[in-house]
């Protein structure tokens, strides 16, 4: 009975050390998108569905960092489906959350239902350009949208886009909206270079 000991101490670490909830969840919505009919168009909106469960809540409605974690498995998801991945892989990239702003609109209680709507909005040299919407399925209401830059890295937008499309693909125009995020993100950044003495040191 000495491996049974061993096999549960060793489950006890892994759960004490490890988010294993998270790894688990990750891995059955990327084996669950890769069995899903692929989305030959890159911007195409995906929905992804779920409910708002007591290990989500806090003073019962939706905790605010679940939200950004269920935007991370909608876009492995996203990524699986529209071929994303499979192009970082073979270009040896990858990518990052570059920054993300949420607004919260109204609060999802425990037990209701809501539609995660995500897609790539444009892109630009270094990064795409993400929207994702949570929207009730009581009444259909928007309650929170958050923009996502996904910083590629090893590569840029463009080459995984020909790489896809087998051809140049001109990048949509940024929404207003979405350009004054872009632009404030570029203002804290060139503050917080300033700040911290970088732009002295590049010259």
């Amino acid at each position: 009975m000495w491996w049974v000991l061993w096999v549960l101490t060793a489950l006890l670490a892994l759960v004490c050390t490890l988010d294993v909830g998270y790894f688990l969840r990750a891995a059955a919505v990327i084996l669950r998108a890769w069995f899903q009919p692929p989305i030959r168009d890159v911007t195409a909106e995906q929905i992804q569905t779920g409910r708002v469960t007591p290990r989500d809540i806090d003073m019962c409605h939706m905790n605010n960092a679940r939200y950004l974690r269920e935007c991370d498995f909608a876009r492995f998801s996203l990524y699986m489906r529209n071929g994303v991945f499979k192009a970082l892989r073979a270009l040896k990239a990858s990518m990052v959350v570059g920054a993300t702003t949420i607004r919260y609109r109204r609060a999802l209680c425990i037990g209701e239902g809501f539609k995660l709507r995500s897609r790539i909005v444009t892109w630009d040299d270094k990064a795409f350009f993400l929207e994702q919407r949570f929207v009730s399925t009581k009444d259909g209401l928007v309650c929170a949208v958050m923009y996502c830059k996904q910083s590629v890295v090893r590569s840029s937008p463009d080459k995984i886009m020909q790489h896809l499309c087998k051809r140049k693909v001109e990048c949509p125009e940024f929404p207003e909206d979405l350009q004054h995020w872009v632009n404030f993100i570029s203002a804290s950044s060139q503050a917080l270079r300033a700040e911290s003495g970088l732009d002295e040191k590049t010259k």
